[in-house]
């Protein structure tokens, strides 16, 4: 019984094959589709990374030569002598007679090293679920080594460990009839100035100007880190707009603070609540917009300065110099100019740019020195480009013509890839930074022009311990990566940088 059954069954399935889209009875069946299920899983593998990474998100980390310290200490310390004969004592010699004492400056320098880390993990599953398509500890720890890259980069820029911007000057504020959304009432203003940190960190919202970081690390520890935020202004008076129209506006400007690179801006109707409205990279604001009040308020914010961080960070470029008091580095902060405009930068009319000629005159009338680069946000590259190639009036357009085509190949505009220091008769780069706030720009150089002078790098990174991995021991059922480094930025000639801030979008 058995055996026929089996038979039977075989006989069955045969007929079947030969007859794969109609049953025993004519009646057409089902053709097999997508939708049953049976398909494969199209997967590339590996993950592909797609973040943006590489030497254009780290220049200056990737040219900043790396120094390895075998002294051990806290900081690492030198001493630089700045000044020979620096009372000018005259050669002249008198019958017999010896000469004049000079007088001679040594400045003493000092850098703390700080250590840099991030960490993540990687859980049992995550680890087993990713076997035969990628390996998820590999790339665990090689984004922690990028992302400690990339925040390593925007601290060589722009870290604060220093340079205390203290309170923000009062706003001046005043009232128009047009130009804005504003309804009668009368308003009061608020400023927070803004280190590159704070900058980078501030957002139009309700989270506003971080003024503090309270960071919960892996180990359940917790650091507070400061937002790089100046204490808050005082109000500013009262404005009163009476044109009984929705069309009035209100601007408001502070005196320029040195080190700061933004500014965040605070708008109320009364003097109880003002919230955030505008960050701006220029000193002023012009309140246009509709206003809002869902944002940060002003009135609760703690009356603090945190725009430096010695635990958690090392003096980068901007701060430790052109920005720190008596540092020789040359500074200049653009004039106020039209409240939200600010003063853009000036054509020499001879296919330059003015504010960049005064800063190469200086630096070398003073200390001998011109920068080889300057680094420059994307509305600063397109300002100097417009400026240099409108003032030299050479045509924007030209013709490729291809003798195998019929058609003409336009191409139009220019760029600046290098300005011209008529001081030294040298050009110098102009290179985007993807750090680098819009309003400032940076002159660095990799080279002093003095002779036997002991400096083989005019900046470098001085690693007390270079990047390293950590795997911790297991406490859960999670793989835990840290990936670090000790460091901190050294600069043996601060006259060989400078930066223009304040620089309006006109």
């Amino acid at each position: 019984m058995e055996q026929t059954s089996i038979k039977a069954t075989l006989e069955l399935m045969r007929s079947t094959w030969a007859r794969p889209n109609q049953r025993d009875n004519g009646e057409a069946i089902k053709a097999w589709t997508t939708g049953t299920g049976l398909v494969n899983y199209d997967l590339q593998r590996p993950a592909i990374a797609l973040y943006p990474w590489g030497k254009e998100i780290t220049p200056l980390r990737t040219e900043t030569p790396r120094v390895t310290s075998a002294n051990g200490d806290t900081a690492t310390r030198w001493k630089a002598i700045t000044g020979i004969n620096t009372t000018q004592v005259p050669p002249g010699l008198s019958e017999g007679q010896r000469g004049g004492l000079i007088t001679t400056t040594v400045s003493p320098q000092t850098a703390a090293y700080v250590g840099l880390g991030l960490e993540d993990n990687v859980s049992f599953e995550a680890d087993y679920a990713a076997e035969g398509f990628d390996d998820a500890k590999a790339r665990a720890v090689e984004g922690l080594l990028r992302s400690l890259m990339i925040s390593e980069e925007k601290m060589i820029v722009g870290g604060n460990s220093s340079v205390a911007l203290t309170t923000t000057p009062t706003p001046t504020a005043a009232g128009a009839a047009t130009g804005g959304a504003l309804s009668d009432g009368t308003y009061y203003v608020g400023c927070v100035a803004l280190t590159h940190d704070g900058w980078s960190r501030a957002t139009v919202s309700a989270a506003g100007a971080i003024q503090t970081i309270v960071r919960t690390n892996a180990d359940a520890t917790t650091d507070t880190i400061n937002g790089g935020t100046a204490a808050p202004s005082a109000q500013s008076s009262g404005v009163t707009l009476n044109a009984g129209t929705a069309v009035q506006s209100v601007n408001a400007s502070v005196v320029a603070v040195k080190g700061a690179v933004a500014y965040a801006w605070y708008l109320g109707s009364s003097a109880s609540h003002l919230y955030l409205q505008k960050i701006t990279t220029i000193n002023s604001v012009k309140f246009t917009t509709a206003y809002v009040t869902s944002t940060q308020d002003f009135v609760l914010m703690a009356a603090t300065d945190n725009s430096a961080d010695a635990a958690y960070s090392f003096d980068g470029l901007l701060y430790q110099g052109p920005f720190k008091a008596a540092s020789g580095s040359y500074y200049v902060a653009q004039a106020t100019g039209v409240n939200g405009t600010g003063t853009g930068l000036t054509t020499d009319s001879a296919g330059g740019i003015a504010e960049l000629n005064a800063m190469f005159q200086s630096m070398w009338d003073n200390y001998r020195v011109g920068p080889d680069t300057l680094w420059v946000n994307s509305q600063e590259s397109l300002n100097i480009a417009a400026k240099v190639i409108a003032a030299g009036g050479a045509p924007l357009v030209r013709f490729n013509l291809d003798g195998n085509t019929e058609n003409a190949q336009m191409i139009a505009g220019a760029t600046v890839g290098s300005v011209l220091n008529k001081v030294r008769n040298e050009l110098v780069k102009v290179r985007i930074h993807p750090f680098m706030p819009p309003g400032t720009i940076l002159a660095t150089s990799k080279k002093i022009p003095y002779p036997l002078s002991g400096v083989g790098n005019v900046v470098q990174m001085k690693c007390r311990r270079e990047y390293y991995q950590t795997e911790w021991p297991l406490r859960t059922r999670k793989y835990e990566f840290g990936v670090y480094c000790d460091e901190v930025l050294q600069i043996y000639f601060l006259p060989a940088f400078g930066a223009i801030t304040n620089i309006g979008n006109a």
